[in-house]
């Protein structure tokens, strides 16, 4: 069993018969083991720019995701399993974990490993660039390779692409084949020693 954290209510995680969903209702902050987990914290206070406007506009502070980004690396790292991001998260900093600085997995001094994966080679119509934390994980072969875009994710994006721009909904949706990549490897989670 594999409990998926601050998923969508009735999306791609929901209706597997080896997956546990937790979505914003069921408060994934409560997860209290034991199986390993692949978790999506919210990242509209951590993402940039995003983040950075929405504070200066809204006064949402930078981070005050009301806990839920460190209590999804305190479950990777209780439970094993893998934590995923929007590349150049503000939540890396702030939790102090390595940057991924280039291709395939990287291990860091927290006993974890990090890496950059494109969501576009899994099947998503922007690049969507993601970092992922793993603990406790044997890794599949991954692609890293960088399929070209056929949509842009944000609208704050200065371009001059004439790729159309995606809505909140599917900018934020996790394609199945990236779904399974990350389900593969929390199924592949071996407790730390």
């Amino acid at each position: 069993m594999i409990a998926a954290l601050y998923v969508q209510r009735g999306g791609c995680y929901y209706g597997l018969p080896d997956v546990d969903p937790w979505d914003e209702e069921r408060d994934a902050r409560q997860y209290a083991g034991p199986w390993p987990v692949v978790a999506h914290p919210p990242c509209n206070r951590w993402a940039m720019p995003l983040a950075k406007v929405n504070e200066t506009r809204y006064g949402h502070k930078v981070g005050d995701d009301g806990g839920c980004f460190g209590a999804a690396l305190a479950a990777v790292r209780r439970y094993c399993g893998v934590l995923e991001h929007p590349a150049n998260t503000a939540a890396w900093d702030a939790f102090e974990l390595p940057r991924p600085d280039g291709h395939g997995w990287q291990a860091t001094f927290c006993d974890g490993w990090v890496c950059q994966v494109a969501q576009s080679t899994y099947g998503h119509k922007a690049r969507k660039r993601t970092w992922l934390y793993s603990v406790g994980c044997i890794f599949p072969v991954m692609d890293w390779s960088e399929a070209e875009p056929t949509a842009l994710t944000s609208w704050l994006q200065k371009t001059t692409s004439e790729l159309p721009r995606l809505s909140k909904r599917e900018a934020s949706a996790t394609p199945i084949p990236f779904r399974d990549l990350l389900l593969d490897i929390a199924r592949n989670a071996r407790p730390l020693t």
